[in-house]
């Protein structure tokens, strides 16, 4: 009996990005209601096989086969006909546009969009409902958060009844439990006969979901397991290349405080989305902000960054109280370094040179008489590729070939090479693999050790009990009285995410 044509077969693919060798030599194969994890470093080559698979990317070689048919190289239209839908990490959406258009577009006949909406509207929150995805049809898109976005990005896929589903990093930026709900469904539709891909860097979701792993190193097929067969140290080591261990964060004596905020509120677009918030911040220490997506820590974040202006309360910087709004070049020039929550929209921009990215914030820095000194700029990123380990391009290559790991190492080298005195990271660690989530921790611990304030705002319970000193929850634009990290435990700080902590809490000095 001679065994099913797979519904997928990737074979022979490589692809070259100017000196960098993306994918050699790849070969996959995914069966029908098979779920296929995609493992391995950030830059190891994962999300360009799946750019090719979906036709944004030509390869330079080998082809892509559905049902044992060809697929046209570089065509998104044929591969959507051929069933292939796809979930991507860095979202492919228009922010001026409402949900509702943004699942429908390219679904529709600009004469048909309006005559069908009613229809469109129903089948999003039917999906919606079924996947625990809720997300208001009308609402601009630009308007959401960061969490809320990447629903709509999941949506959309689903909404296009694809039998080939890949899903790029899906759960980055979805809670623990929209994430086992979200994985929940995918088996259900496996059960069903969809076959699904999903690319991810983290070990407990991969062994729980996935059927079979596939790891990806240095742009090659390096191992592939049964799930069944393996387990998340031998898969670590697999995608790394050696053995990893993540930084530990030693006891120490923080300093004066340096940032102080107290009864501060803000109003955006007539919704308060920060509510009298009282926050300490110390030299020497890390302050985290633990919160579900969308509660207010964006705006926390934009208000210290010097991108939103505060409504009431006082905010007091480096002793001195800030009598207006925060200007960015106010938060530049006092020594404040930003790791945005979105790498790709706030972080860098991707058509620009890395070295260009690097002097990005300190321009007149590297200028002479009004001239960009290229010279100067190029050096400054040289030093920090070198000491921060940016790997995939050099000084020249532009930023968006950098992948999300090395593109997040780049924003950190270019805040903490020259050692500012408060570092506001936002996410850092927001979809980097076991290896890069290492590095960026140890950075931050070294800039602790130092004496650089950290403000850390983090989804994650494991990053922030394991970087904090301190931790306030974020819930409806409040905050939390403080605990110490010997207090914390992840019962106690899941009760203050959903908004139980006690009156008579007092602040941590």
């Amino acid at each position: 009996m001679t065994s099913p044509i797979p519904v997928l077969d990737i074979v022979g693919v490589s692809k070259r990005f100017g000196s960098n060798l993306a994918n050699d030599d790849i070969s996959l194969s995914l069966a029908k209601g098979e779920i296929l994890a995609l493992l391995g470093e950030n830059g190891a080559g994962k999300t360009t096989l799946m750019s090719i698979l979906f036709g944004h990317y030509v390869q330079d070689k080998g082809q892509v086969l559905i049902d044992g048919v060809a697929l046209p190289p570089g065509k998104p239209r044929a591969a959507i006909r051929a069933g292939i839908g796809m979930v991507h990490q860095h979202f492919s959406l228009a922010a001026n546009l409402t949900v509702l258009e943004n699942v429908t577009t390219g679904t529709e006949s600009l004469w048909s969009v309006a005559s069908r909406r009613s229809e469109a509207r129903e089948k999003l929150l039917a999906i919606s409902r079924r996947f625990g995805l809720t997300v208001d049809p009308d609402a601009r898109l630009g308007d959401l958060s960061v969490g809320e976005q990447q629903r709509v990005e999941i949506l959309k896929a689903l909404y296009n009844d694809a039998r080939i589903l890949v899903l790029d990093e899906p759960t980055a930026v979805l809670t623990q439990v929209e994430a086992e709900t979200l994985f929940a469904t995918l088996k259900d539709m496996a059960a069903q006969g969809l076959s699904l891909i999903f690319i991810s860097h983290k070990l407990d979701e991969v062994m729980a979901a996935a059927d079979r792993i596939v790891v990806l190193r240095g742009g090659r097929h390096v191992a592939e397991r049964r799930a069944k067969d393996t387990s998340k140290a031998e898969l670590a080591e697999l995608m790394v290349g050696r053995t990893v261990t993540r930084p530990v964060r030693e006891a120490s004596t923080p300093g004066e405080i340096v940032l102080e905020a107290a009864a501060v509120s803000v109003r955006a677009q007539g919704v308060d989305v920060l509510k009298a918030v009282d926050f300490r911040l110390r030299a020497g220490e890390v302050l985290g902000i633990i919160g579900v997506s969308g509660n207010g820590q964006g705006a926390l974040a934009q208000l210290l960054s010097g991108t939103l202006a505060r409504t009431s309360g006082d905010l007091m910087l480096f002793g001195t109280p800030v009598e207006d709004r925060l200007s960015v070049a106010d938060v530049v020039a006092s020594g404040i370094g930003r790791i945005p929550e979105d790498r790709n929209r706030e972080g860098a921009i991707g058509e620009m040179a890395i070295w260009e990215n690097a002097i990005l914030e300190r321009v007149a820095d590297y200028s002479r008489r009004g001239l960009v000194d290229r010279k100067a700029g190029k050096a400054f990123a040289s030093r920090i590729i070198d000491q921060f380990d940016v790997r995939g391009g050099t000084p020249t290559s532009r930023t968006r070939l950098l992948s999300g790991g090395n593109m997040q190492k780049l924003i950190l080298g270019r805040n903490l090479i020259n050692r500012p005195r408060i570092l506001l990271a936002a996410q850092p660690a927001r979809g980097l693999d076991e290896g890069a989530v290492a590095a960026v921790h140890e950075r931050i611990l070294e800039a602790r050790r130092a004496g650089t304030a950290v403000l850390l705002i983090s989804e994650d319970l494991d990053e922030v009990m394991a970087l904090a000193d301190r931790i306030q929850a974020i819930v409806g634009g409040r905050l939390s009285p403080p605990i110490t990290a010997e207090e914390a435990s992840a019962q106690k700080l899941g009760l203050m995410m959903a908004g139980e902590w006690q009156a008579e809490q007092t602040h941590a000095v």
